[in-house]
């Protein structure tokens, strides 16, 4: 086995009661290998050798044309592995060696004979599910208007098989990271993890390999330490559609869900406004009944939570680890997109974690950017804030940048922003009014946006293009949050009047408590010198 599920062994052993001696001695390994299994379900990172290429990969696409025509052949005549080898050699002079082809035939004749759909008619039988012991886990794709755009989703559903209780999340794809979150949230939502099996899909996020027809899989290394930090067992339901039918409750549930609640289709700003209506769907649809049970979901729940296995204390981290370089357009590659860093970090190593739907991005251990995910392949996302440095020194590449650009899409660069930097040009002429204007984005470090383009908007009416000027504007405004400010530059009946900073910082000099000063020690120096200077005379005299 693995080290990962040797760990996870490890670890189910001595849930199980099992000391350490004689985990020792059943998988013949050290004290301190039982030690870090028992603290981490993750072992430590080791080096992998990148996989290598064997001399069967470019005949692979020939090995299934062959079995593929063996679809419609009559069953005696069909290739056999040994026909397949000798065609191999004769026909297209491959050096390839007998048992190649066959490990290779024998994986994948049964996945093609699977996605063929020629499979028996089966027979189903009902099942009865206990109490906390069984659930069903599956994604399921829906269309919603994200931001005006209209997009796929995926949504993520696990469903308790006794009662019937489900939990959804919607991510924007259905990758590893997706499929661990939905897990941590539907387990904290459900208050606990079923005692017995939880049944799958061969879902890529989990399943590496699948070992032909049998039940037997290749698991994910993240999977298999996700599976041993939870205490989930796993079911893996046969390929293709033939296995639809071995997790039908998850599967109607996902196309009940979908029709009642995701039609017409929902019009939302980001997938938190999403997950906030799907949670209350999920509260919801808890006093419904299913089919014909004398009892309401929530009813039946309320008998199965209790039997649920507790849940670990220690949190697992769900996102996938990445260590990219910051290229020189302060850039980095994640997948197929491209994220903006500050620009600070151009040539070096940063460590992003890559969630569902957003990323980290850390510099020794501090976060130093944070995206919202992209959904599409082959996108960019630039955050203006990160370029301001370099814009500062370089303010003639600030009107063509493409940071700006997607700051004016996300509203972020406002109307308001342009008619200060028009008016700030004319005065101070393309380099310092654009210098001027970087100096302004940069104040949103420190003030809240709205509070700075209040500050541009009050600054524009009174004709003061200076950073200075702003932000005087924008610390009033913060100041006088509860009044109404209007920010257009057509607003009536608001003075146009801007102070300048020094008359700003006199008026607000805080009190001096000082005592006044008094010249009372003077007068005791000059009663000492008058009696000094009789003394010196009257011994002159004498």
């Amino acid at each position: 086995m693995s080290k990962v599920e040797l760990y996870a062994a490890i670890r189910r052993d001595h849930r199980g009661g099992m000391k350490m001696r004689e985990l020792e001695r059943k998988y013949n390994v050290s004290w301190r290998t039982v030690r870090k299994a028992v603290d981490a379900a993750w072992p430590e990172p080791r080096k992998k050798l990148p996989p290598r290429r064997t001399a069967l990969d470019p005949y692979k696409p020939v090995i299934d044309g062959m079995l593929q025509a063996d679809l419609d052949a009559p069953r005696k005549q069909r290739h056999t592995i040994t026909r397949i080898f000798h065609r191999l050699v004769e026909e297209h002079g491959a050096d390839v060696s007998y048992p190649m082809v066959r490990r290779y035939v024998s994986d994948r004749k049964p996945e093609i004979l699977a996605a063929s759909g020629k499979a028996p008619v089966e027979a189903f039988v009902p099942q009865t599910h206990h109490p906390a012991m069984e659930a069903e886990v599956d994604f399921g794709d829906v269309t919603v208007r994200l931001a005006g755009d209209l997009v796929t989703c995926y949504l993520f559903s696990l469903r308790l098989s006794y009662s019937g209780k489900a939990v959804h999340r919607v991510f924007a794809s259905c990758g590893q990271e997706a499929f661990f979150e939905g897990h941590v949230h539907a387990l904290r939502t459900l208050g606990g993890v079923p005692r017995s099996k939880v049944r799958y899909d061969n879902l890529k996020a989990a399943v590496a390999r699948v070992l032909g027809l049998s039940r037997a899989r290749v698991e994910a290394d993240r999977w298999i330490a996700f599976k041993s930090h939870f205490g989930i067992e796993s079911f893996y339901c046969r390929p293709g559609i033939e296995g639809a039918h071995e997790k039908g409750g998850v599967e109607g549930q996902i196309g009940y869900f979908r029709r009642n609640h995701f039609t017409p289709v929902p019009e939302v700003d980001s997938f938190a406004e999403l997950n906030e209506m799907v949670e209350q769907w999920d509260l919801h649809d808890g006093r419904r009944r299913i089919g014909s049970r004398p009892r309401t979901i929530d009813e039946y729940f309320a008998i199965e939570q209790p039997l649920l296995m507790p849940l670990p204390e220690e949190p697992f981290e769900t996102g996938r680890l990445f260590t990219p370089r910051v290229d020189r357009y302060s850039q980095i590659a994640v997948r197929t997109n491209r994220y903006s860093v500050p620009t600070r970090l151009i040539g070096k190593r940063v460590r992003v974690v890559l969630h569902a739907s957003h990323l980290v991005v850390y510099e020794n251990n501090v976060e130093a950017a944070r995206h919202e995910r992209l959904i599409a392949k082959g996108g960019c996302r630039l955050d203006l804030d990160h370029y301001l440095e370099a814009l500062i020194r370089k303010p003639g590449a600030f009107p063509g940048a493409t940071a700006l650009e997607q700051a004016r899409s996300a509203g972020k660069f406002t109307p308001v922003h342009d008619a200060w930097w028009a008016q700030a040009r004319k005065v101070h002429g393309e380099r310092d009014g654009t210098r001027a204007l970087i100096e302004v984005l940069l104040l949103g470090r420190h003030l809240p946006h709205e509070h700075v383009v209040a500050g541009l908007a009050a600054a524009l009416r009174a004709g003061a293009l200076t950073a200075d000027a702003v932000a005087l504007e924008a610390r009033k405004a913060a100041q006088a949050e509860d009044e109404p400010l209007a920010i257009t530059s057509g607003s009536a009946g608001l003075p146009a009047t801007v102070t300048s900073m020094h008359e700003w910082r006199l008026a607000h000099l805080p009190p001096d408590t000082r005592p006044l000063p008094s010249v009372t020690p003077y007068d005791q120096l000059l009663r000492r010198r008058r009696t000094s200077g009789s003394d010196h005379r009257e011994g002159e005299a004498q």
